[in-house]
């Protein structure tokens, strides 16, 4: 258990605190303080400055580029430099994985005329694949994760993301659950000296053994405080309407995540409908397809209040991070991709289930995928209704259950 919680909890952010060491240590307030976990996987510098005057001469795309900054463009004043035990923080030198292609340019200088002033909290954040939930999210627990580490939760910052494109993503409410200012990017900056007050190199996700990716999760155990955690937050910031009524209801709310999408379409699925619909009156059965421009919010509002959450292998799956307590992410078929939603169900604590009979699963042809060739999942499937809602009712029974063993400790904590 402690490694677990070592690996995805709470205790993840006390070790990481555990690294920090001051590169940079200030002779006053105001002068430069420069401190980074091991791999500069995390940096915070008070008082720093960065010469983003190379920026126009960078070509496009920039995000991932490690040439952004040359030897002297981050600037501090009027500190202790250690710059030897610095530079051994190159071991994980990656886009995504630290922040050394960046601070290592940094220098100490005698004096710095800044163009603009930060004096807000700014966060610097590299990001992954905007356009996929599942690779997003990741980007935002690393957010939450660092605000956590900086024990900072006010909404007056300023978050920065190391790019000079503008911020476009279906899931871009997200940020309002952390800074109620307008997203920027290194474009506000080109040509200019910036002096920032305080900031922030956020921890990143494709960090080795980060969260979630890399992450070396540990078989068995289930429920991270800091997932669950990651869920109220978001949540509560973004105002989404949860119903928390339902632990004496009979009601059954379950979520199919239709696709419209070439591949991964469930061949069958207003018959798998109709039979959850047929089995009992107390399941309240909602079709939903994303794909179709629903605002991220509504879709936070369906998954928030969902009892059963059921889908093909694909990002949408990634709802499961807000789901309810008691709930089951039900993915139809993992396409033999078996981790990334199973690990995602256990680190929110909440059930996972998936197709256990091949032989009763149908799919379309052996998968066309025009440069990968045949794969699991490139093709559509039909599914066996009664080997179905075999595992749906199992399904049912753990939201059951859980809802009796909720009522059974609401009602021991009334009577104390």
């Amino acid at each position: 258990m402690k490694l677990f919680e070592s690996q995805s909890d709470f205790e993840y952010i006390r070790e990481k605190r555990s690294e920090l060491k001051t590169y940079c240590k200030p002779h006053s307030e105001k002068d430069t303080n420069l401190s980074c976990t091991a791999f500069s996987r995390y940096c915070r510098a008070r008082n720093i400055a960065i010469d983003f005057s190379n920026l126009a001469k960078v070509p496009e795309p920039m995000r991932y580029r490690g040439d952004v900054l040359l030897d002297g463009q981050v600037k501090g004043w009027n500190c202790d430099f250690k710059r030897k035990q610095f530079l051994k923080l190159n071991g994980h030198k990656s886009p995504l994985q630290s922040w050394f292609e960046e601070v290592e340019h940094f220098v100490v200088s005698d004096s710095v005329k800044c163009d603009i002033n930060v004096t807000k909290p700014a966060y610097l954040m590299k990001l992954d694949a905007t356009v996929n939930m599942y690779h997003h999210f990741c980007d935002f627990i690393n957010l939450y994760i660092t605000r956590h580490f900086n024990n900072d939760f006010n909404d007056d910052n300023y978050i920065v993301l190391w790019d000079t494109i503008n911020y476009r993503s279906n899931f871009g409410d997200t940020f309002k659950a952390f800074t109620k200012n307008p997203i920027l990017t290194l474009s506000n900056f080109k040509d200019k000296l910036v002096c920032f007050k305080d900031l922030t190199f956020t921890f990143l996700p494709r960090m080795v053994f980060g969260m979630y990716y890399n992450m070396p999760l540990i078989p068995g155990c289930h429920g991270s405080s800091l997932f669950k955690a990651f869920n109220r937050h978001i949540l509560h910031r973004l105002d989404t309407p949860v119903d928390n009524s339902m632990s004496g209801s009979k009601t059954i709310r379950i979520t199919v995540l239709s696709r419209s999408t070439q591949f991964r379409r469930i061949l069958n699925e207003q018959e798998l409908i109709d039979e959850m619909k047929k089995k009992s009156k107390n399941f309240v059965v909602k079709k939903v397809d994303f794909h179709h421009r629903i605002p991220f919010t509504e879709q936070l509002a369906i998954s928030a209040n969902t009892d059963i959450f059921i889908g093909m292998h694909g990002a949408g799956l990634t709802h499961a991070l807000f789901m309810p307590d008691n709930s089951v992410l039900f993915e139809l078929y993992n396409c033999e991709d078996e981790n990334c939603y199973k690990d995602l169900a256990r680190l929110r604590g909440i059930k996972y289930i998936t197709w256990e009979n091949d032989a009763k699963l149908y799919p379309e042809d052996e998968g066309k995928h025009p440069t990968l060739g045949a794969h699991k999942k490139f093709t559509n499937y039909r599914f066996d209704k009664t080997e179905f809602m075999r595992l749906f009712m199992t399904a049912v029974k753990h939201v059951r259950d859980k809802r009796k063993e909720s009522l059974t400790i609401k009602k021991f904590k009334d009577e104390l």
